[in-house]
């Protein structure tokens, strides 16, 4: 059976995600997300272009790996000392907004014959890529400001229902929607299981002080702990008949919950995970996304070609238009700034389009639609955004205290998009 395994496409795609990003570094004016160009060049490697890859079993499991990756790490960048308050109120009024106006929208489509099953496309249209967001509010400077934080916030609420929501109704085992809540809950009280565990370890003097030995050698026992945790929940998730995604980014949430001393005696751990997932998988995962998407079906015909447009209209809408909420806080320049961020997607609409094509819930041509309006508004609105926080980088309202020192560069160095 080794034997028959190829690493030839393998290589293909690892050279892909190397020279994406290296070749947008050497082209700084060139404001491009790399996971535009990474799924583009996928495309064109793939058998919708030269025909030069296929997805076979090693591209398979990294892929999938480089997909919980993705969702692991937008769990831990959550925060939760900032999720509470007006800016949480608000940032979930704005989803329940964003929510509401995506069902209306995909039944109005469902009714023009536009789409099969309105409520998976509500589901699709109502995230926002977190890891997108994350990646321009630090090349912006703006992620410790009171502005970055609130986007941040209603994007880990978007984030974290759409998966929830991609489990419950459209999971690939076929249950009923009872027994799918049953099994969510199930995971979720084995998440706080696990942080309980995990937080009475962490209190052993003996634990810790061989943890902080073992962190910096080759052991690498945190980063070790970390992978355990991640697949701990995928498998968890794919046992319960749940989707992966959502076990990998429960499994983020728990490491972001325990994880709070990191500055005093492991500041080094996150960009460890950061070199593992952006350095590894998460690349494999876009350029095999690529790789999988069906051109034919977007070209053919015109009218599938017209969705692309559509749909980007409708996610600047659904996601950009509720922001209007954040406006007593931030003032007009950056409430446009967090609609046009807050309207930016592309790893879910990839994940969640996929799964509805397996499921026949999605049509190839609307699933294409609907991931080349991803790759356009992950092209547009961020620049957008950039545009606009140019203009006026100051929040209106009080900095916080580390904003000052964040704000002295108003973009940063540019460095290999996060963009994921």
């Amino acid at each position: 059976m080794m034997s028959e395994v190829s690493f030839s496409g393998l290589l293909v795609v690892t050279m892909v995600g190397f020279l994406a990003p290296l070749l947008l570094g050497l082209a700084p004016a060139l404001r491009l997300p790399a996971v535009v160009l990474e799924i583009v060049a996928g495309i064109v490697i793939g058998p919708s272009v030269l025909g030069l890859v296929a997805v076979d079993l090693p591209l398979q499991v990294l892929a999938l790996v480089g997909l919980a990756f993705l969702l692991f790490l937008a769990g831990l960048e959550i925060e939760f000392d900032r999720l509470r308050g007006r800016p949480l109120q608000l940032a979930g009024l704005s989803f329940l907004l964003s929510f509401g106006m995506a069902l209306l929208v995909a039944y109005g489509m469902r009714a023009a014959g536009l789409v099969e099953t309105p409520l998976l496309v509500a589901i699709i249209i109502s995230a926002t890529g977190l890891g997108v967001i994350i990646g321009v509010l630090k090349d912006a400077g703006q992620i410790e400001t009171d502005f970055g934080q609130l986007v941040i916030i209603g994007a880990t609420i978007a984030d974290f229902a759409t998966v929830i929501l991609l489990s419950l109704f459209f999971s690939r085992e076929a249950t009923s929607i009872g027994a799918q809540l049953v099994l969510i809950v199930s995971l979720a009280l084995l998440a706080v299981v696990a942080v309980v565990a995990i937080l009475r370890a962490e209190r052993s003097s003996r634990l810790a002080a061989v943890l902080q030995r073992l962190q910096d050698t080759t052991a690498q026992i945190r980063v070790r702990g970390a992978i355990v945790l991640l697949i701990a929940f995928a498998a968890l998730a794919e046992w319960f008949g749940l989707e992966v995604i959502l076990g990998a980014f429960i499994a983020g949430v728990i490491l972001s919950r325990v994880d709070r001393d990191r500055l005093m005696t492991h500041p080094q751990f996150r960009s460890k995970l950061d070199a593992i997932g952006f350095g590894v998988f998460i690349p494999i995962f876009f350029v095999a996304s690529g790789v999988r998407f069906n051109l034919g079906a977007l070209f053919a015909s015109a009218a599938t070609v017209a969705q692309v447009p559509l749909f980007l209209l409708v996610l600047l809408v659904v996601r950009g238009f509720p922001a209007l909420l954040y406006r007593p806080l931030l003032g007009r320049q950056h409430t446009l700034a967090a609609g046009l961020l807050q309207a930016t997607s592309l790893s879910f609409i990839v994940a969640a389009a996929q799964i509805g094509m397996e499921l026949g819930m999605l049509s190839e041509a609307s699933g294409a639609a609907l991931i080349a309006a991803g790759l356009l508004s992950v092209l547009i609105f961020p620049l957008g955004a950039l545009m606009v926080l140019g203009r006026d980088r100051e929040p209106k309202t009080e900095p916080t205290p580390n904003s000052d020192e964040t704000n002295r560069e108003p973009r940063g160095e540019r460095r290999e998009s996060r963009s994921a």
